[in-house]
């Protein structure tokens, strides 16, 4: 069978143009995940712009809450103002994270906690400005079953649609030893078009 391939709109629906920010969520650098993102991120046009940033270069500290004691400020410097910037200037966000006992890595797990601190920070509106923008994920696992990763799917959609946001899915990949999801062909396969898929808006799975 013959398929058509398409190619990435360069703004959104609003005609905004797309801003792509790739979260790296690994122990390791130049990983399968890492490695599986960028072959999908060589599909975007030269209009599509890609950040890229690592969470082992920029380590957030642990999410303290305060949702009963006081308003959260606003960073002003280091790794969480950078990420917190990086997030509300993206139109895509991409969560690169390995499979990590079923689920997203320990690093991604922090940024996503930091949310709920963004979330009740004073002038950032934060939901608002990510309703309707869309939400990616990318995986490497070392099991052929890739059932074995829905928790880490639902813990993105899941946020996705609490945020209002679309969810593109997660891209797969296998390998475990670095340079393995080179040899997946269906994942490559999948790479070259996965971007440009519809993204539906987010529902929590008893929305049905």
């Amino acid at each position: 069978m013959t398929t058509t391939a398409t190619t990435v709109a360069p703004t959104t629906e609003t005609g905004a143009a797309r801003s792509f920010l790739f979260v790296l969520g690994s122990s390791r650098p130049g990983g399968n995940t890492e490695t599986l993102a960028r072959k999908a991120a060589e599909q975007l046009p030269p209009g599509v712009g890609q950040r890229w940033i690592d969470l082992a270069d920029h380590p957030l500290p642990d999410f303290e809450d305060l949702r009963h004691d006081s308003d959260h400020v606003r960073p002003e410097e280091g790794p969480t103002a950078v990420l917190l910037d990086a997030t509300l200037a993206a139109t895509d966000l991409v969560i690169a994270s390995p499979l990590y006992w079923y689920s997203v890595s320990a690093s991604v797990k922090r940024y996503l906690d930091h949310w709920s601190g963004w979330l009740r920070t004073p002038g950032v509106d934060f939901k608002k400005t990510l309703a309707g923008r869309t939400l990616w994920g990318v995986t490497a696992l070392a099991h052929e079953e890739q059932e074995v990763a829905d928790p880490l799917v639902g813990t993105l959609n899941n946020s996705a649609a609490y945020l209002g946001m679309r969810f593109g899915g997660v891209l797969l990949g296998n390998g475990s030893k670095p340079g393995d999801v080179l040899k997946d062909e269906e994942a490559l396969r999948e790479a070259k078009t996965f971007f440009a898929r519809q993204a539906p808006l987010a529902a929590f799975p008893y929305e049905g």
